[in-house]
């Protein structure tokens, strides 16, 4: 959804579809969202084996917080529950920093 009025990508207005076709908006973004995970995930990874080549410890708390900030400015941006994000996010933090203590 944009954050300036209440139509999905491409001026589609929610309300005006199906529940047929509002479940299968939401599977994609469901598929989205976990690409997107995946994605992050990558990324992850590879930080920690940045972080292992060059001896730096698995956990940055500066770097976690600065995460915790731009979830919780995003989420207001786009007038979702920051709350609800930033909890998405520490577990985000949480399971790549499990992996990444895992990989070590």
């Amino acid at each position: 959804m944009s954050n300036n009025d209440d139509t999905l990508e491409g001026g589609i207005d929610p309300q005006n579809m199906s529940l047929d076709e509002l479940r299968t908006e939401i599977r994609g973004i469901d598929r989205e969202i976990v690409e997107l995970i995946a994605r992050r995930t990558y990324v992850a990874d590879t930080i920690a084996e940045v972080k292992d080549e060059q001896g730096l410890p698995t956990t940055d708390e500066q770097q976690e917080q600065q995460v915790m900030n731009r979830a919780g400015e995003n989420a207001e941006q786009f007038d979702v529950d920051a709350n609800l994000v930033k909890a998405i996010f520490r577990l985000l933090i949480e399971l790549n920093k499990v992996e990444q203590r895992e990989n070590r």
